[in-house]
């Protein structure tokens, strides 16, 4: 018999021993003690395989050749419980057919020992598939907790996308009260206000208060349109995503022209017609498109001086079809560029024509509904260019 070797022992566990040889059984168990490994050691298989089932081992040590039941049926009825399946089985066999051994491979076995056996080799497999076992159950329970994590994550992040949509819904509510109740009493100022400046008298000073009460009450009613209209496209952007249809940039041009002109007028300012036909289609909603265009061409009037024209060109750039609107008066100074499009970011202390209030952020925030975006850049000498980048949709003119 070989001596007994007492290595250091680095990673202890719950071994059983299964072998109808009492002398090998008592071998192994001496060499595992010595090692401090817990040790269970079992002659037959059908004994061997209850008490794994009650309570499983960390590794099993399995002879081939056993009364009643052998190790490959042993090892098949381990492998097809979910409960015991993940224990890793050492085949001890004298049998060293190749055969033999693909044959324990083949019923689940980790590993697989020729007798006689060596200790040495005994411990450095046990020490092996002990660790094997370890990391796997780690892993596994990494795997459990991971997933749990995410799954309550998951459940977190439903839970407060579903306030958030709730919160978007009663925004959208709570703007929608509020534009009511001010247009009520509103609409009660202006008509009271317009009764007592249709009854003054037709002079300089009481046409321009008739100038200033006019533009305070577009003013006032643009704002509420134009707040009411970007929470609902906050609230409700994929349903205005799925409405979009092909609709003519010229037809859409074309209205919005003629919206600005009016305010154009009343600064002076023409409105050119494009410089050539806008022929060309895109995904969207035509009238929040006409919304947008229309809001950018009283920007650039804005920023136009009396007697200049706004004009309306476009070109291709690669890919991408470009609308510029050009327009000759003031420029935005560079620290207000960048937050051009941000809402309530530009005052009336960079423009002639007034503050800009939301029509910039608005017409930005409907073109990026559709796949578009608009940009803003200062031109030489004195003028501001506006440039809406758009992709084509088919359609037909």
């Amino acid at each position: 018999m070989p001596s007994l070797t007492e290595p250091s022992l680095s990673h202890p566990g719950d071994i059983m021993i299964v072998d109808d040889n009492p002398a090998n059984l008592r071998l192994l168990e001496d060499m595992l003690l010595q090692q401090g490994h817990e040790v269970r050691s079992f002659p037959l298989g059908r004994l061997a395989l209850a008490a794994a089932m009650e309570d499983p081992p960390n590794l099993i040590l399995l002879d081939v050749n056993m009364p009643e039941m052998d190790g490959f049926e042993v090892c098949k009825r381990l492998k097809a419980s979910e409960e015991v399946a993940g224990i890793p089985v050492i085949f001890l066999s004298a049998l060293s057919e190749t055969q033999d051994k693909v044959k324990a491979f083949r019923a689940g076995a980790a590993d697989y020992i020729s007798k006689p056996f060596q200790l040495e080799e005994v411990q450095a497999r046990v020490e092996t598939h002990l660790k094997v076992h370890d990391l796997q159950q780690a892993l596994k329970l990494q795997n459990e907790n991971l997933e749990k994590a995410v799954a309550a994550r998951t459940l977190e992040l439903a839970q407060a996308n579903e306030r958030l949509t709730i919160l978007d819904h009663a925004k959208s509510e709570f703007l929608d009260l509020i534009s009511h109740e001010f247009r009520t009493p509103l609409y009660g100022l202006v008509a009271v206000g317009e009764l007592i400046l249709d009854g003054l008298a037709s002079t300089p000073e009481n046409n321009e208060l008739q100038g200033i009460f006019e533009r305070s009450r577009r003013r006032i009613l643009s704002i509420l349109d134009d707040a009411v209209l970007l929470t609902r496209i906050d609230v409700n952007e994929l349903q205005f995503r799925l409405s979009a249809a092909p609709v003519s940039f010229d037809a859409v041009a074309t209205q919005a022209i003629k919206r600005a002109a009016a305010f154009a007028k009343s600064r002076d300012v023409a409105l050119a017609p494009p410089s050539e036909a806008l022929d060309f289609f895109l995904l969207g909603d035509e009238d929040l498109l006409v919304r947008a265009l229309h809001a950018l061409l009283e920007t650039a009037v804005k920023f136009s001086e009396k007697g200049e024209t706004v004009r309306v060109s476009s070109d291709l750039v690669a890919d991408s079809r470009r609308v510029i609107i050009e327009s000759q008066g003031r420029t935005i100074p560079s620290s207000a560029l960048a937050k051009f499009f941000d809402i309530f970011s530009v005052g009336d202390s960079i423009t002639p024509g007034g503050d800009l209030g939301l029509g910039p952020p608005l017409a930005s925030r409907i073109l990026s509904l559709f796949g578009a975006s608009v940009s803003v850049a200062n031109q030489p000498p004195f003028g501001i260019r506006l440039t809406i980048s758009l992709k084509d949709s088919p359609g037909e003119i």
